[in-house]
């Protein structure tokens, strides 16, 4: 069997999309964790991009957390994609509709005033909206977890942090959602992607932006 090792950063929401499907297909690998502030040469040597996750196969580096969804699912078993080919299509696009997401998530985290994280938000909602009158329950496409799941599991951990900052009403109002960001933070798939310490880290990383949010959380902490 060839050897993977997943090079990763601690916050990654992309890596955590990578680590959750290699658990669910039950691969053994080795995860090693690099500083994206302080990029070591050898990863700028198999990372074309500069980024995480890479996958090294072997001594073949593959980049971008859909190609290597993808190349996992073309050599371990059991699938995470369905075998329809039209319904495998569809899902392909709400992985991208996932990762569309987390961008709006980054936007939001790092809007300098209220007026452009209030525009975040809403713009947040309204995917969420989508998500809502697609998902069937108990995950994205019935009884059976696919990569879909595997790619909104980290985006449900920024949710976490942002709720413990305020209500935003980002998925007020959502029932099928909300079951599902309960049953994705039980999955122990999902639960093992991020280290113990990774809640600490992502609230110390969201307090460091500067942003419209960042002073949200420095209000909370002085009122408490």
């Amino acid at each position: 069997m060839t050897k993977l090792t997943l090079i990763s950063h601690k916050l990654c929401p992309y890596v955590q999309r990578v680590a959750i499907a290699l658990a669910e297909k039950g691969v053994p690998f080795e995860r090693i964790d690099i500083d994206l502030a302080d990029k070591p040469d050898w990863f700028l040597n198999v990372s074309p991009l500069g980024k995480t996750p890479v996958l090294l196969a072997g001594d073949t580096a593959i980049f971008e957390s859909a190609v290597i969804l993808e190349y996992l699912e073309d050599t371990q078993d059991p699938p995470l994609h369905p075998a329809d080919p039209l319904a495998r299509a569809e899902h392909r696009a709400w992985i991208e509709f996932g990762s569309a997401i987390l961008n709006d998530i980054a936007g939001l985290y790092g809007a300098p005033d209220e007026a452009s994280f209030a525009a975040k938000v809403a713009a947040l909602r309204a995917k969420f909206m989508r998500v809502e009158s697609r998902l069937k329950g108990p995950w994205f496409d019935g009884e059976r977890f696919s990569l879909v799941d595997a790619v909104f599991g980290p985006v449900f951990r920024y949710v976490d942090a942002f709720d413990r900052i305020g209500d935003f009403g980002i998925l007020s109002g959502l029932p099928k959602v909300a079951a599902w960001r309960r049953a994705l933070a039980s999955r122990p798939t999902v639960q093992t992607a991020v280290a113990p310490e990774y809640p600490a880290l992502l609230w110390e990383f969201l307090r460091k932006r500067g942003s419209h949010l960042s002073r949200l959380m420095e209000m909370r902490r002085a009122a408490a």
